[in-house]
């Protein structure tokens, strides 16, 4: 039915000079991606006319979607390109946020609540428009920004500080969305997903886990197991030697998790409150997915499949008295999303949030005793590694990079971890490798390699022969890389040398004190 209402509407709607304006307006520097119902069109696309716009409603396109990025040229970019060459054609950045809660009245005070702390935090002039469905998107232009900080470019740090500014927005506009919901709380309450214990660390909700112990009495003496579980119904196990026997359990202990900061209320019992709590952040529904890069949303008064209504743009000052039946694309109003601001309107913002999120890196120091390991740990070599043991290519890539980091990460983590480095100690080499790249890699992706690498078994690193070592530019050989294959066997045959030159020095002195 409403697939039916907008094919009738697209046409005529979109027709309309204000609307035509508004959309064609807005996809200035973006890239852009219309919607036929339930398939995106090709990408990349931009409109170069407003007559692109009806050419494609008469294609079949249902709505328009496109990117907070803004780019030189949005039809060079690719799929799969690189972060330097993204960088390059990047000349900046909205910060939108997108608040999708199942119910649009407390959409408007989710989104009423963010305002206020933008506002709190300088920021006045600010765009908010209707979704189409059930949440609004709230917009801070990239005009507002500072060009850079401290030397850094703002358009280069996409995703990153616009994901620290959600964070940031997220904990000022936490007490003020409860103290709007305080009486509507007990409806919360009876929503599965919405209240539970609260990890006192991160003030997320945690899991609910059962931490299981099982036991053959068949065996002499008893096989025990004992094992952790997200589901109380949990399949029986079977024990290895009596294969058909059932384990009988034993022992079912509740226990909370958060998976956000890996620690657990069998080892932190007061890290997580005993009352229940409402998790704020999932009643904002703030969507920290649409921080990434190329991601699209819906334009400002294109139609909405689903519900046949117009994402229209409000005044920020009159959420609380929208209406659904206020986006009927038959007596939508058309209105600027983009506000006007001032320069460096938001730079206060955006160095709180900055701050806020160094600070949270800093009491969120990746402790790997959590990891939840697949497989054994690697067991340290039993010889004394010397940085000047490593190969003349390792030697080149720790002296930093320009092209090919991410390809120089692998090889240095394989490295490392193959020659059996504490993952504490690759972290912190590879923290200083980084310091020296130009520019440096970014801080989220090595935290998660890091964060992989601790899960998994070592893997050595690629042989002198490989191809990827002059691919990346480092390729370098000396006497004795060119008699050995590995980086790691190259290591040890030089701590053998060096152990065997020094017992002869050892010997030497004797001779000499004889």
């Amino acid at each position: 039915m409403k697939k039916e209402k907008v094919s009738s509407l697209s046409l005529p709607y979109y027709s309309r000079k204000d609307v035509l304006e508004a959309l064609f307006n807005f996809s200035n520097k973006r890239e852009v991606a219309p919607r036929y119902f339930d398939s995106f069109g090709k990408r990349p696309d931009s409109f170069q006319y407003p007559s692109d716009i009806i050419a494609l409603v008469k294609k079949g396109a249902s709505s328009f979607h496109c990117s907070e990025e803004r780019w030189q040229d949005p039809l060079q970019l690719k799929t799969g390109m690189p972060e330097t060459e993204l960088s390059e054609l990047r000349e900046g950045w909205d910060f939108i946020i997108d608040i999708d809660c199942n119910w649009i009245d407390y959409s408007k005070k989710a989104a009423i609540a963010i305002i206020k702390a933008l506002e709190y935090r300088g920021v006045k002039n600010i765009g908010i428009k209707f979704s189409g469905s059930k949440g609004f998107h709230i917009i801070v232009p990239w005009e507002a920004f500072p060009e850079d900080v401290n030397g850094i470019k703002t358009s280069s740090m996409f995703p990153e500080w616009p994901r620290a500014i959600v964070g940031y927005i997220k904990e000022l506009a936490r007490p003020i969305l409860e103290d709007l919901i305080k009486e509507t709380e007990s409806d919360f309450l009876k929503v599965k997903g919405y209240s539970g214990v609260k990890c006192e660390n991160c003030n997320n909700l945690a899991d609910l886990r059962f931490e299981v112990t099982v036991r053959c009495d068949k065996c002499s003496p008893p096989h025990i197991e004992i094992f952790k579980t997200s589901n109380e119904n949990y399949k029986n196990k079977k024990c290895p030697i009596h294969n058909k026997t059932d384990l009988i359990e034993t022992k079912k202990q509740k226990f909370y998790y958060c998976p956000r900061c890996t620690l657990n209320s069998l080892e932190n019992k007061k890290n997580f409150s005993e009352r229940i709590s409402i998790d704020i952040f999932k009643v904002l529904g703030l969507d920290l997915q649409l921080v990434s890069p190329r991601h699209l949303f819906r334009m400002p008064y294109s139609l909405h499949e689903k519900t046949a209504l117009a994402s229209i743009v409000l005044d920020k000052d009159k959420i609380s008295n929208f209406e659904i039946t206020d986006a009927d694309p038959l007596s939508v109003v058309v209105k600027e999303f983009i506000p006007k601001v001032k320069k460096n309107e938001a730079k206060e913002l955006l160095l709180s949030s900055i701050d806020w999120y160094m600070s949270r890196r800093k009491e969120d120091k990746l402790d790997y005793s959590q990891v939840d390991r697949k497989d054994k740990v690697f067991e340290m070599p039993k010889i004394k590694v010397k940085d000047d043991y490593f190969p003349p290519i390792i030697q080149k890539i720790l002296k930093g990079m320009e092209d090919g980091k991410k390809r120089g990460l692998f090889i240095l983590l394989n490295f490392f971890r193959s020659l059996g480095f504490p993952i504490e100690e690759v972290e912190s080499k590879i923290e200083e490798w980084n310091k020296k790249n130009n520019p440096p890699l970014k801080d989220g992706y090595i935290k998660a390699q890091l964060i992989w690498h601790a899960r998994h078994p070592p893997v050595m690193p690629p042989n002198f022969d490989n191809e990827i070592y002059k691919e990346i530019g480092v390729f370098d050989t000396d006497n004795l890389s060119e008699k050995i294959k590995n980086p790691v066997s190259y290591v040890i045959a030089k701590e053998k040398l060096d152990r065997k030159l020094s017992g002869k020095k050892s010997d030497k002195q004797k001779n000499y004190k004889l």
